[in-house]
């Protein structure tokens, strides 16, 4: 219900109010009759518009059946839009204007009554910019095409302008009288996918396709935005497209891309962030966004945004300050700008890996940055309740004349007015209510821009650094820590002299002069200074030239501290930051400390890669998102968040979610030239570690590949083959491309040589076969290898024949002392060959006791008792394996705990040493020989011998 005047206000306001409805009843008598009650409530609806709005009752006066039409149903939507007949061109802009001022006041009706919320309000005043686009676009287009002919590009297809909206109107979020931010572009006829671009119109009278949609532009730009005797309809500001108003009106698609990749600047970034085809081409507008975002938003977590952030600040402060404009809600300390900013700062920074922080709505990003934790939930609410409090006064403010005011009135009967509208008895409520949120405000925002050097280098680390390469005085890193420090002090000097540091531009330098010295601190707290001095460095020389990582260093004191800790401990991950410095950002991801994805996730995460016909920026995205997730996997394990099991588990299951793209790329790469095979199913199996669910960092992949199709089945393309040489082809893609080096590495090294036959069979076998092998020619170590292998990716009908064939495999009664022989024949014949431990190490995996004897324990159980017990049959990993040989009997409660706990140990023991680039050799002590006394007897119990080689061979 509208707030009444009662006898505490102003005699002021009720005598606007009372001039107000006498100019109402005036209009037209079925306004006065609707009004004729002095008490009812139509009149004291119309006496609250009035207070909040001059321009809704000039509107109103000037429209008196829109008044009717708000009183008689206050719930009414919006007015049909105007027809712009081509034969009566000079009605255009009268009939947009009185249409736009007809559907303001509504909004301002509807605003003010408390009939929609400001997130309502400002959608509706989106909408109605979009309506008046498009329909003025439209009609230009309809008058070009008769006088110029239409653009078409190679197909024939008439090619159309796409308007993009920026800043609020891209965000769907315009305030009441905003102008309207546009970029005019075309589509060139290679985004239709031919191979030309447009020439000219195909009219009597033709133009260019740049001129042509220039003048389209320059058009549109007049009739919504000249003023004439009815106003306008809206301002429109081009000063956001490239070279701002020295710039072309409208740009070609390539064009645009071409001046974002060579020229475009921060603040660029910012005002695309927001972009959305608002009219004209809606479809060809998403296509370019899409190609645009690369500039937007960086494949890395990119800090460097602040910088940009930080210049725009300033300048705004300083035409804030020179204009004496510190009253004003938009551009003001505390204002709506620093809430927008600090939002698209942050969304900057982790969009590029974080899709969903990509959104246009401001409301909508302050939540995803919520669900992401990168903004507290608390901080999130005050900054959406400070932002709708904000643009609800904006409204108001813009409300009172249709004036794009962003400034408190000095005036005091308009404070007053504005104050009274929004529900607050005088303008001091209102200003201490407002006071408060722009405080909140302005502190989340410093918050966010200060510098994060809180634990600066000592002051004698950062003036050496500074004076090298020709002085400074090396006992200064000899007082760190640094022994010996001359040659921590030429390392340093030849880093100086590099021509990567040489090179640097100024903002560089000066990032890399703050977080050197910051590192050098950090190295020398180490356990070993010098090691983590030289792996730190050779990190640097890979990132001098991309700057957002020196930035993403330089702005997170956390994310360097945890650095310095990494490449201390760990030389496999000190090796792949310095490689691939993508992983830095994984040092700042709050997930890196966080649970570990399952599996379901981890296969999500792969399958989500995108793209298929360029093959190289597929992979590489694939690679990008292993690393990452392998990173984080080994900092759980470093950290000691999670066990040995667990971490080998998981990157066993991130390998399944690889491998499972990386077949979709491979049947999509033959289908393209061959074709598909109906009703044909391919599967392919994971031995040995994979299967086993049991991988390591860098270990590679034993594959298998299974087919099933009928015997006379082809492909169905252009040069169709048949269905094994098809399969074939899938599975030499397949092994190709999970080795394929990109600039984020390779996927995986594979070995295929578990198949049947081994290196002399084919690559791709078909169900049948498969089976056959197993069942009469297979030799025991390949059931031992079946008893680990496992259906990774694949037709889940042909998997679970692949199952059937296995579990009939491995339950074939067989007789103990022949599986106990060849057993240990060849668990002889590989110590033999591959055992690296001697009296001083033990080798954790082929050592006498280790953890391969432990797996041929298990799998000699497995062939020996599968037909007896099928609890065996299940299971492919250590623990599942051993916790079934306890239900089987096979094991007793003691022996199978021993059995975990050794497995767990040399596991965890075998991944430190991957992890720090050593072999898998151990000095022997307590917990060792334990491991190994309780895989030892284990095997003794079951009259099994390990312990000497058994012969040549087979």
């Amino acid at each position: 219900m509208p707030i009444a005047l009662t006898d505490t206000d102003s005699d002021a306001l009720r005598a606007l109010a009372e001039r107000a409805l006498t100019r109402l009843r005036a209009a037209s008598p079925e306004v006065a009759e609707q009004l004729s009650d002095p008490d009812g409530e139509a009149v004291q609806r119309c006496r609250q518009v009035a207070i909040a709005s001059d321009f809704a009752i000039d509107t109103l006066v000037r429209q008196p059946d829109r008044l009717v039409a708000l009183l008689v149903d206050p719930d009414a939507g919006p007015a049909p839009p105007p027809v712009l007949d081509i034969d009566a061109r000079e009605q255009w802009p009268a009939l947009l204007r009185r249409y736009r001022a007809a559907e303001s006041a509504r909004l301002v009706w509807r605003d003010v009554l408390g009939l929609d919320d400001v997130d309502t309000t400002l959608a509706g005043s989106t909408a109605l910019a979009e309506r008046c686009l498009e329909l003025g676009l439209a009609a230009l287009e309809t008058d070009m095409a008769q006088r110029h002919g239409v653009v078409r590009d190679g197909a024939g297809g008439a090619q159309r302008l796409v308007v993009f909206g920026l800043g609020k109107l891209g965000g769907a979020e315009l305030n009441f009288s905003s102008d309207v931010d546009l970029v005019y572009a075309y589509p060139s006829a290679d985004d239709a996918g031919e191979g030309q671009a447009p020439r000219s119109s195909d009219g009597a009278r033709p133009l260019d396709a740049e001129a042509w949609f220039a003048k389209l532009g320059q058009q549109l730009t007049r009739l919504l935005d000249e003023v004439t005797a009815d106003g306008f309809c809206h301002r429109v500001d081009l000063r956001l497209r490239p070279y701002g108003n020295a710039g072309r009106p409208a740009w070609s698609f390539a064009a645009m891309e071409q001046y974002f990749q060579r020229e475009g600047r921060d603040w660029e970034r910012y005002a695309w962030q927001k972009a959305r085809p608002v009219a004209g081409d809606l479809k060809a507008g998403e296509r370019f966004l899409k190609t645009l975002r690369p500039f937007v938003y960086r494949r890395y977590l990119d800090y460097g945004a602040l910088d940009g952030l930080r210049a725009m600040k300033a300048a705004i402060t300083a035409e804030v300050a020179r204009t004496e404009r510190a009253d004003d809600i938009k551009r003001g300390p505390g204002g709506i700008r620093e809430i927008e900013f600090l939002a698209q700062a942050l969304q900057l920074i982790r969009g590029g890996r974080e899709p969903e922080l990509r959104s246009r709505q401001l409301r909508a990003s302050l939540a995803a940055l919520v669900e992401a934790n990168q903004m507290t939930p608390e901080a999130g609410a005050a900054l959406t309740g400070a932002y709708r409090f904000l643009r609800r006064l904006e409204n108001r403010l813009q409300m009172l004349r249709d004036a794009q005011s962003h400034s408190l009135p000095e005036d005091g009967q308009d404070r007053a007015r504005i104050a009274r509208g929004l529900g607050f008895e005088a303008w001091a409520a209102l200003r201490e209510a407002l006071d408060a949120q722009r405080t909140l405000v302005s502190e989340e925002f410093a918050a966010l821009l200060a510098p994060r050097r809180r634990n600066a280098a000592p002051g004698a680390l950062a003036s050496y650094w500074l004076a090298l390469p020709d002085a400074g005085d090396a006992s200064v890193l000899t007082r760190a820590g640094f022994e010996p420090a001359g040659n921590a002090d030429a390392i340093l000097r030849d880093f100086a002299r590099s021509p990567g540091v040489a090179g640097l531009s100024d903002s560089t330098r000066a990032r890399l002069d703050r977080v050197l010295p910051a590192l050098l601190h950090g190295a020398a707290s180490s356990s070993e200074p010098m090691l983590a001095l030289r792996r730190l460095l050779a990190m640097l020389h890979n990132i001098l030239r991309r700057s957002a990582y020196l930035a993403l260093l330089d702005e997170q004191p956390a994310a360097l501290a945890r650095l310095v800790e990494v490449v201390t401990h760990s030389a496999l991950l000190a090796e792949r930051l310095a490689s691939h410095p993508l992983l830095l950002d994984e040092l700042l991801d709050v997930r890196i400390s966080g649970p570990l994805p399952d599996r379901a996730e981890l296969l999500a995460a792969c399958a989500a890669v995108a793209g298929d016909d360029d093959i190289e920026a597929t992979l590489q995205a694939l690679n990008e998102v292993r690393q990452a997730l392998g990173f984080r996997v080994a900092m759980a394990l470093r950290d000691g968040r999670q066990s040995a099991t667990d971490s080998a588990q998981q990157l066993a299951w991130l390998a399944d979610g690889v491998v499972r793209r990386v077949v979709l790329l491979a049947e999509h790469e033959v289908a393209r030239t061959h074709g598909r095979i109906a009703q044909a199913r391919f599967a392919v199996l994971g031995y040995g570690s994979l299967g086993g669910e049991e991988l390591g960092f860098g270990s590679d992949l034993d594959l298998v590949f299974l087919y099933d199709a009928a015997p006379e089945a082809q492909s169905d393309g252009d040069r169709p083959i048949d269905a094994s040489r098809w399969f074939a082809r899938v599975a030499q893609k397949v092994v190709a491309l999970l080795g394929t080096v990109t600039a984020a590495g390779r996927l995986f090294d594979v070995d295929v040589r578990l198949r049947p036959d081994g290196a002399k069979g084919l690559l791709v076998s078909t169900l049948s076969s498969f089976a056959d092998y197993q069942r009469t020619r297979a030799w025991t170590w390949e059931h031992q290898a079946l008893v680990r292998a496992r259906c990774v990716s694949g037709d889940a009908h042909l998997c679970a024949d692949f199952e059937r064939v296995r579990a009939q495999t491995l339950a074939r009664a067989r007789q103990r002392q022949q599986v106990h022989a060849d057993v240990a024949r060849m668990r002889g014949r590989m110590r033999a060959e591959l055992d690296r431990g001697d009296a001083a190490a033990f080798d954790l995996k082929q050592g006498e006791g280790g953890l391969v004897d432990l797996e041929f324990l298990l799998q000699a159980l497995v062939l020996r008792e599968g037909h007896v017990h099928p609890v065996l049959l299940g299971p492919r990993n250590t623990p599942a394996l051993i916790q079934a040989m306890r239900e089987a009997g096979l094991l007793d409660a003691a022996s199978a705990a021993g059995l975990l706990a050794a497995h767990a140990l040399l596991l965890a023991r075998g991944l430190d040493c991957t992890l720090d680039r050593r072999s898998r050799r151990t000095a022997m002590d307590e917990e060792v020989e334990a491991a190994r006394a309780a895989i030892r007897s284990a095997t003794q119990a079951q009259g099994l011998d390990f312990t000497a080689p058994r012969g040549e061979g087979l």
